[in-house]
Parts: structure tokens; C-alpha cells; sequence
């Protein structure tokens, strides 16, 4: 095998950070106290705001480090019974989900038989909706069955709860649903 002189001097620089970090380890050096000391200064002067992870059933509780009205870091709350500061990958990347520079920020509408979505204010985007379910209700409201038996219902209008969201919330939800005349009801902590 027949190395250029540029391959040679990138393998044995290699080898020789690898000789360097091997023998570190081997004195039982530890670089944990270099990253804890890090992250320290990082999110130093940052108001810290205790929040949950959005994506499961499960609950885990973050705090989120906030410096300047920008979110600088998110991480496990270790005083959590369920998550005792850890999270899953997905929780992991709650950070990358608000700093995306990619994340939607406006609302678009595709308006029907378009090709295209057009960006449209957030008033207009609500009312289309109450329009949509308001008009999905009143289409197929039944309020008595072919016995008599009365049940003032819509069958097309399901509603999903979060796994997030507190008992507050969902006792409202299932109220306002319940009195809309939704019963396809579901929270997503039993999915």
C-alpha cells in the first residue's frame, strides 16, 4: 500500500490524539468536570422556567434555561419522580424543535382546488375554523335516534386531547366538546 505524505501525516495524527485521549483515561483523568463547567457558563444569568416535554404520555418534566427572552438550553428536571432528570431522544431534542430555523411561524391556508398555501393572519385562520366546525355540527347534529330516544350529538367531529395537557384543561375541554355535542372523545395518554 503506498501512502502520500499528506494520508501518513492525517493517520499518524490520528493515532497520536488517539494515544493522547487513551492515555488521559487510563490515568483515570475524567473530562466530565471540563463539561460540567461548560454548561454552567452557558447558562449562567439564565432565568430558569420549569415546563414538561410535549411529545408523550409520560410527563417528563424540563426546565427550560431562558436568557434575554430566547430559550438557550433545555434539559431534565432531576427532582422529577418519572424522569429523574433524563430524557429520551426525542425530549432531548425539544431544544431543536424551537430554534429550527426550518419551524413554521406564520399560518398557511391552501385554499380548496389551489396548488398553493398562501400565508394568512391568525384571526382569519380561527375564524375559518370555527366556521368549518360550526358548519360540520350543524350538518350532522342528531338530535334523536329513529327510536325517539333523544341524544343531541354530532358523529363527525372527533376531539384528541394531549398527553400534556393538566386536569384543568381537559375538564374544560371535555366540557366545551360534551355541551358542542361531540362525543368521539379521546386523550393521548391512553394511545
Amino acid at each position: 500500500m503506498e501512502l502520500s505524505r499528506r494520508e501518513f501525516l492525517r493517520y499518524a495524527g490520528g493515532a497520536g490524539a488517539g494515544t493522547a485521549l487513551g492515555g488521559i483515561v487510563g490515568l483515570g483523568l475524567s473530562l466530565a468536570p471540563a463539561r460540567a463547567k461548560a454548561q454552567e457558563l452557558r447558562i449562567r444569568d439564565s432565568t430558569t422556567v420549569p415546563s414538561l416535554c410535549p411529545f408523550c404520555s409520560v410527563g417528563c418534566a424540563t426546565l427550560i434555561h431562558v436568557k434575554g427572552g430566547e430559550i438557550i438550553n433545555i434539559e431534565g428536571d432531576p427532582r422529577s419522580p418519572h424522569n429523574e432528570g433524563t430524557l429520551c431522544p426525542k425530549g432531548a431534542a425539544t431544544f431543536q424543535l424551537h430554534k429550527n430555523p426550518n419551524r413554521p411561524t406564520r399560518v398557511l391556508h391552501r385554499k380548496p382546488g389551489a396548488r398553493d398555501w398562501e400565508p394568512i393572519e391568525l384571526d382569519a385562520a380561527l375564524d375559518r375554523v370555527a366556521e368549518l366546525v360550526s358548519r360540520t355540527r350543524d350538518e350532522t347534529f342528531i338530535e334523536r335516534l329513529p327510536d325517539g330516544k333523544v341524544v343531541n350529538m354530532t358523529p363527525a367531529i372527533f376531539a384528541l386531547g394531549g398527553a400534556t395537557l393538566d386536569n384543568e384543561f381537559n375538564h374544560v375541554a371535555q366540557k366545551f366538546c360534551r355541551g358542542f355535542g361531540i362525543v368521539a372523545i379521546e386523550n393521548q395518554a391512553r394511545i
